[in-house]
């Protein structure tokens, strides 16, 4: 088992390197836990289809870490580099809300999900990890009024579905972020006319060979139509 967990961890930090993200030996150790707590959780409560720690690494967790640089980026360029809330839309087990919580600590991440045991998760998880900017919400996002700064989703809904879903929750100069596989070109021409897309950045997720995206968007006008 000792062995497993080195190899994991080698694979984590060959992945950091490849993403160009450097992080303090605690953030490493707390996303090797959440692993843990993944697949821990997952036999009892199905939290994803994905059981193997291995593929989990690839599949989960580079995959979400792939998104905390560009994030970074935007934070930094909408001047929010403090004090910003983010929003995770149906969180499932934390993917991305967790990876974000524990890779930027400035920021306060809720995941929310439709489903109490995945909420619970989230809640349970942010204790272990010691995560005071984590929170977990079992809540529809249609039901969320209080503003934040990034709402994101990974592989949640169709882009039009998740903008006119959550768009009581964006805040006015907010942005919503959706991680995406392949360019989805009909979603795009399916959006709402007070949607617009700002920006589209490819991703290369280490060790997986698929391609991966994230759609920037946000409201015209401060409203979605």
């Amino acid at each position: 088992m000792r062995g497993a967990e080195q190899d994991l961890r080698s694979v984590l930090l060959a992945g950091l390197r490849a993403l160009r993200l450097d992080l303090s030996d605690q953030q490493v150790l707390q996303l090797l836990d959440y692993l843990g707590l993944i697949e821990k959780w997952t036999k009892v409560y199905n939290l994803t289809a994905v059981r193997d720690p291995a593929e989990m690494m690839t599949h989960h967790l580079l995959d979400s870490l792939a998104v905390i640089v560009p994030l970074r980026q935007h934070l930094q360029k909408a001047g929010l580099e403090q004090g910003s809330r983010l929003l995770d839309v149906g969180s499932g087990a934390g993917l991305p809300g967790v990876v974000i919580a524990i890779c930027c600590p400035e920021v306060t991440v809720t995941c929310v999900d439709t489903v109490a045991k995945k909420a619970a998760f989230i809640k349970q998880a942010a204790l272990a990890l010691k995560l005071p900017n984590l929170a977990g919400l079992h809540a529809r996002v249609e039901t969320i009024v209080q503003p934040f700064d990034v709402i994101c989703s990974r592989a949640f809904a169709s882009l039009a579905d998740f903008t006119q879903w959550s768009a009581g929750a964006l805040a006015p100069h907010g942005a919503w972020m959706a991680m995406k596989g392949k360019h989805p070109a009909d979603e795009l021409a399916a959006l709402p006319p007070g949607v617009e897309v700002f920006h589209v950045e490819h991703l290369q997720v280490p060790g997986l060979d698929a391609e991966r995206c994230i759609l920037w968007m946000r409201a015209k006008n401060c409203g979605v139509s």
